[in-house]
């Protein structure tokens, strides 16, 4: 069933009061960062944290009396289930939502407030979809796909309205999981923006979009998906998106979890702005084709904010150390009063400070009377990541970096 303007036209109606339009927001830094005219189209601003709420509740809108008594199921990762649970909420309708027992659980319990039944069952979107459709086939209950369907595509393609009623992009950077977003911005900018130039972001670890491009047919990946964007990591492209997809997208970006996360560091100290790890995927994707994008108008979707606390500790870890802001290392040492200290004062003139510190002396691999200092470090950058170890060295210091 195609998706026609008129189908995310009357979306937009339904949605009218339900969600917030989001404008778009200049950021001087991103500008001048890519010497570009950026614009970011901030989903993580909706209601439940993410663009999924316009497709759920699109999709709820559209139930007669006689299919909202049968109740509602979806698989979800965190964000189309939170989505889903509030549309239901609100038209009193029951919703069941399966998600991978490995979701975060900050997305567990953010999808529990809404009140739906949860289940937690296998380990990936997949998984947790097939067993989502088992429970429909059980129940009689209604299966909402997170993507493959074109209510959902046509909510999600609301976004690409308000993008073009602002805006005049020369080019969209959109986050590509199940290609739901992608479709629904690429059938509203098809009329209404039909000059801009519309690119699917994808992780490294769930590369599905480039896959299908390359067969021309929307196309599930072999390798076991693994990124730290969870909101991407279908492993599939949906069927239906990806014959609006096909019309107008020519390439996928693939960006990989380092990437991303120096996306999300970047959003959070410069811009004070929280994404998740799909959320942040277009900006990564923007800043690897920075050249090309030099002097155009440029729209950034960012999806959505929902990231579990404790992945963006160590995304903000791996992402300080990418930059040159942390620094670890390890040093053997003579295990005697006052050797410590004179470390640590040498650190101190090279102008670092101490993060961490793991002082053994009973590692088999270390003499006796010996110790083992492993220091964690906050730096400026590499390059006093590099004048820090040329200090040690002067003062005699053996220094093995650590891995993160």
């Amino acid at each position: 069933m195609p998706v026609t303007i008129e189908d995310i036209e009357l979306a937009r109606r339904r949605l009218s009061g339900v969600i917030k339009p989001t404008l778009l927001l200049e950021s001087e830094f991103l500008s001048q960062m890519l010497e570009a005219v950026v614009r970011l189209k901030p989903e993580f601003l909706q209601k439940t944290g993410s663009f999924k709420i316009r497709g759920a509740y699109n999709f709820v809108a559209s139930l007669n009396d006689a299919q909202k008594q049968r109740g509602v199921v979806a698989a979800s990762a965190g964000n189309h289930g939170q989505a889903l649970a509030y549309a239901a909420s609100r038209a009193g309708v029951k919703a069941t939502i399966v998600m991978p027992s490995t979701a975060s659980i900050s997305k567990v319990d953010a999808t529990r407030s809404y009140g739906p039944s949860i289940v937690l069952e296998g380990i990936d979107y997949q998984a947790a979809r097939a067993a989502a459709r088992r429970i429909c086939d059980d129940s009689g209950a209604i299966f909402v796909d997170a993507y493959d369907n074109p209510l959902v595509i046509a909510g999600q393609g609301t976004i690409g309205l308000e993008i073009a009623d602002e805006f005049k992009p020369d080019f969209v950077l959109v986050p590509t999981g199940g290609g739901g977003l992608l479709a629904g911005i690429v059938a509203a900018l098809e009329a209404r923006a039909p000059e801009a130039e519309v690119i699917g972001v994808e992780a490294a670890g769930s590369p599905q979009l480039s896959a299908s491009l390359k067969a021309g047919s929307a196309e599930a990946i072999e390798l076991a998906v693994d990124t730290i964007a969870d909101g991407l990591a279908t492993g599939k492209i949906g069927v239906q998106p990806f014959e609006i997809i096909k019309r107008r997208v020519r390439r996928a970006l693939t960006v990989d979890d380092f990437e991303i996360g120096e996306a999300i560091l970047l959003m959070l100290e410069r811009m004070k702005m929280l994404a998740e790890g799909a959320g942040a995927a277009a900006l990564a994707g923007a800043i690897k084709i920075k050249d090309e994008l030099r002097g155009r108008r440029v729209v950034v979707v960012i999806s959505g904010g929902n990231i579990d606390i404790n992945l963006l500790d160590r995304i903000i870890g791996h992402g300080l150390v990418k930059v040159g802001r942390l620094f670890r290392f390890s040093v053997n040492m003579r295990d005697r009063p006052g050797e410590l200290g004179k470390l640590l004062v040498a650190i101190g003139e090279s102008g670092a400070n101490v993060r961490a510190i793991d002082h053994d002396r009973t590692r088999r691999d270390v003499s006796i009377g010996g110790a083992r200092v492993i220091l964690e470090l906050e730096t400026r950058g590499p390059e006093h990541i590099e004048a820090i170890r040329e200090y040690l060295a002067l003062n005699g210091y053996v220094i093995k970096v650590a891995e993160m």
